[in-house]
């Protein structure tokens, strides 16, 4: 994609993908509840991960360019859990959680027209529809979880994702907004 917005709202369109995943999945296997959407860029099935999305962009100056949003989803099979970082979510597939088989090519047709319809939600209406479409389907909202960076980790309730798509998190120290973070429940 060539984007027109500011780093900070083409970053945004992770969000658009997570929501085009779920999406996809719904129409895969046919029932909402088994999925939910990890922040800032996994969504999960029955708890596991099925999927992730990575955002990768080029610039010239302090824009960005061009943007290649990636997804890995895990149709068939699924890494095994020794394979992830302790206190990861585990991984999973479609076809061993839900029994559902759909090609790569099919998951693409699904996939295509429900990016469309997000994508065109947020470059008509901004990241508000987005976030509360997103909020609706968070994992864990109103939990303890912890987010860890490279120096830090916080734990606090999962309050919510603010308008510029940052974790909030309330902690004993106050209200903590967490713009990057690897999240674990």
């Amino acid at each position: 994609m060539r984007p027109a917005e500011p780093p900070q709202q083409v970053a945004l369109r992770s969000f658009v993908a997570s929501l085009a995943l779920f999406d996809a999945f719904v129409a895969a296997c046919g029932r909402p509840a088994p999925f939910a959407l990890k922040w800032p860029n996994d969504v999960l099935l029955n708890g596991g991960k099925v999927a992730g999305i990575l955002l990768e962009s080029a610039g010239m100056g302090e824009g960005v360019s061009h943007i290649a949003i990636g997804v890995g989803v895990n149709l068939l099979d699924a890494p095994k859990s020794e394979q992830v970082e302790d206190g990861a979510v585990a991984p999973v597939s479609l076809a061993g959680e839900t029994g559902a088989i759909v090609t790569p090519e099919e998951f693409l047709d699904l996939l295509a027209p429900a990016y469309h319809h997000y994508e065109t939600q947020f470059t008509t209406y901004g990241f508000a529809p987005i976030r509360e479409a997103w909020l609706a389907r968070a994992a864990r909202l109103g939990e303890t979880i912890t987010a860890r960076t490279m120096h830090t980790e916080t734990v606090g309730r999962f309050d919510t994702v603010d308008e510029a798509g940052n974790l909030v998190l309330s902690t004993p120290k106050g209200r903590e907004v967490i713009p990057a973070a690897e999240i674990f429940f």
